[in-house]
């Protein structure tokens, strides 16, 4: 986000990477918009997903006010530097993506209501940039945590393709890969629009809707 300069699309190789540190960067200790501790944890009965849509500021508030979502933090995934700051993010010297990681009640809402929301939620043939936001911490990512949400993620991808297509839009770029580790952003990203609801979104879907419940 304010990321308006043009930065390489090439993602930096593991041993260019900037190294980071050993110990997790500080946090907000409470969820804005939930009031409960910022925890990663997941309770039992519940489930995790993560997601890469470009700004985490905007696609944070998607994921929030979904019924059944016990809990969002945005971070930094898909990279090489361990415990990295946003500004060595913006660098494009860590490979890390701008993620949401949401914990969920699977029983109140399904993972592919999350992939719906993730499809349309966003523009997934941007390559490394969303919108007006450029560089490789914006690319479009699904990372999953069991076999079954893979399957889900390739299936919507596989449904999504000629929709898009027919749309004028181009081949999906998202990558879709087992969840990598996450690392927390600083206090002041976690529900930024919560915190600030006149702040910048630069996330626009692309009108193209996801066949998921549709009955297609």
């Amino acid at each position: 986000m304010f990321n308006l300069l043009r930065k390489s699309p090439e993602m930096v190789t593991a041993d260019a990477a900037l190294p980071g540190r050993p110990t997790p960067i500080p946090t907000a200790e409470t969820h804005h918009v939930f009031g409960r501790p910022l925890s990663g944890e997941v309770p039992d009965g519940m489930a995790e997903a993560m997601f890469g849509m470009g700004c985490f500021w905007g696609v944070e508030r998607m994921f929030w006010t979904l019924p059944g979502v016990h809990m969002t933090l945005v971070g930094y995934a898909g990279g090489h530097t361990e415990n990295a700051t946003y500004q060595e993010v913006c660098s494009g010297q860590t490979g890390h993506n701008e993620v949401v990681r949401v914990i969920y009640d699977p029983e109140v809402i399904p993972y592919e209501a999350l992939l719906r929301v993730f499809w349309e939620g966003h523009d997934p043939t941007q390559g490394m940039r969303q919108g007006n936001d450029r560089g490789t911490q914006y690319r479009s990512g699904i990372y999953t945590y069991t076999e079954a949400q893979a399957a889900a993620a390739k299936a919507t991808r596989d449904a999504m393709t000629p929709r898009l297509r027919d749309a004028g839009l181009g081949t999906i770029t998202t990558e879709i890969l087992p969840a990598p580790a996450f690392y927390h952003a600083e206090d002041y990203h976690q529900q930024y629009l919560s915190k600030n609801p006149g702040g910048y979104c630069g996330i626009g879907g692309t009108g193209v809707t996801c066949p998921i419940g549709t009955g297609a």
